[in-house]
């Protein structure tokens, strides 16, 4: 989204994980005015290495083994970065966008998936995202949209900088559901800070960035 300014940049912020698997998607559908920047809800799920090595009680294996718990409901960090993202695709036209965004703990060391439930602008379906998205994407090697029926896995991804995309007709007629995985150590830290570098150094976008998914 921001190859050509990150070329010229000699300083990156470097995006959060909840922000990366929420903006590759509807970044685009929102640019093309093909949702509607009013209703978004999105449900996301991450692995433990998401907060980080700090040894806190909430972390520990006992406590996070065996279940699931939402955190920073209604206030979590990324929230201002995923509205900053969605606004600037619309251009600020009819306001800034804002998201229901309710982040959960997964009993699992890494991964993210993001479950986006998005409103169909009058005469859109849920064919038409998922050909913007290909469209978009067709020349991106680390964005995969998945063909119709297909369900993005984090299994599929673990270990990579590799983000895959999949759109789904809601039940609720006019409203579509996209989701997106991600590794959260690799697209949603380093190896995206390694894509910058390389961008930034003039280097192959894909040097050192090439792993396979580790599954199984």
């Amino acid at each position: 989204m921001y190859r050509d300014a990150i070329r010229e940049a000699r300083l990156v912020a470097n995006p959060g994980c909840y922000p990366t698997s929420v903006q590759l998607p509807l970044h685009p559908l929102l640019k093309a005015g093909l949702i509607s920047q009013e209703d978004i809800i999105v449900d996301a799920k991450s692995g433990v290495s998401g907060a980080g090595r700090a040894a806190k009680e909430s972390n520990l294996y006992c406590e996070v083994a065996e279940g699931i718990n939402a955190y920073g409901v209604s206030r979590h960090r990324h929230m201002p970065e995923i509205e900053q993202g969605l606004t600037e695709a619309t251009g600020g036209k009819n306001g800034p966008v804002k998201v229901s965004f309710t982040p959960h703990l997964m009993p699992m060391a890494r991964g993210m998936q993001s479950t986006m439930y998005v409103k169909l602008t009058p005469g859109v379906t849920a064919d038409d995202l998922r050909a913007e998205l290909e469209r978009v994407y067709a020349d991106e090697y680390f964005v995969k949209v998945l063909p119709k029926g297909g369900v993005p896995h984090t299994r599929h991804v673990r270990g990579t900088n590799f983000c895959h995309v999949a759109v789904f007709e809601d039940a609720l007629p006019g409203r579509a559901i996209v989701l997106s995985v991600i590794d959260n150590l690799v697209k949603g830290a380093s190896g995206q800070a390694m894509q910058n570098l390389n961008l930034i150094m003039g280097f192959d976008e894909t040097t050192a960035l090439r792993q396979l998914a580790m599954f199984p």
